[in-house]
């Protein structure tokens, strides 16, 4: 039995070789032969050279780690909050420099308001003399009826008025200013020394000196 495959008397021996084309075709006489499709080798990744893991946070070391330089659009930014924080502080500074100049000149305004009431306050005293009471009163500083210390009375009784004193026969008398007591008792308190710019008055109601601005004016009887 004769074996077709095998070569006839002359021809060479086929060797065998890599196939081309697809599994189960036979190649075609004159096809150039194709290499096999690339295929690259897996890559071992080296732990001390190679990139870190994915998702891992990279560590940095001080004075070996450079910061990231800010981008255009972070400088901008950065210059308008700057911008507008110094905007703020002077805004702030104007309005506490006005309060202040306000308080000051309130300040300055009471003073001078204080300054004028007490100033009006010491022309009314002034203005206003203060009403004296003045009590007859004999050699013994008893308290006697006001008649012997009125001008009238005494002149027609031939008495007379001398350095203060009133002399009514052998008796004499004079105003005691300020003094308390009643008819008959001796007076307490009070001066012999009429009060300059007062006014002086009898209980009866006798004017004895109209005062203000320490002037006074004459009376109607002599007194000390």
């Amino acid at each position: 039995m004769t074996d077709n495959n095998l070569p006839g008397p002359g021809q060479p021996t086929p060797q065998p070789g890599p196939q081309s084309g697809q599994p189960g075709q036979p190649q075609q006489p004159g096809q150039p032969q194709q290499p096999p499709p690339y295929q690259p080798a897996p890559q071992q990744s080296d732990p001390k050279s190679g990139p870190p893991a994915k998702g891992k946070v990279r560590q940095q070391q001080a004075g070996v780690t450079k910061p990231r330089q800010a981008t255009v659009a972070e400088q901008r930014a950065r210059a308008a909050a700057l911008k507008a924080q110094q905007e703020r502080f002077a805004a702030e500074s104007a309005a506490f420099e006005k309060k202040r100049k306000t308080r000051k000149r309130l300040l300055i305004g009471g003073g001078v308001t204080v300054g004028v009431i007490a100033l009006v306050a010491i022309w009314y005293a002034a203005a206003s003399p203060k009403n004296v009471t003045a009590q007859c009163t004999d050699s013994n500083n008893v308290i006697v009826d006001d008649d012997y210390c009125d001008e009238s009375y005494y002149r027609s009784h031939g008495g007379y008025s001398s350095g203060g004193f009133i002399y009514i026969g052998g008796s004499s008398y004079r105003y005691n200013y300020g003094g308390t007591g009643a008819v008959g008792q001796k007076v307490s308190g009070g001066s012999y020394t009429i009060p300059k710019g007062a006014n002086v008055s009898t209980k009866s109601g006798t004017s004895v000196q109209r005062g203000g601005f320490g002037i006074s004016s004459g009376s109607k009887s002599s007194g000390g």
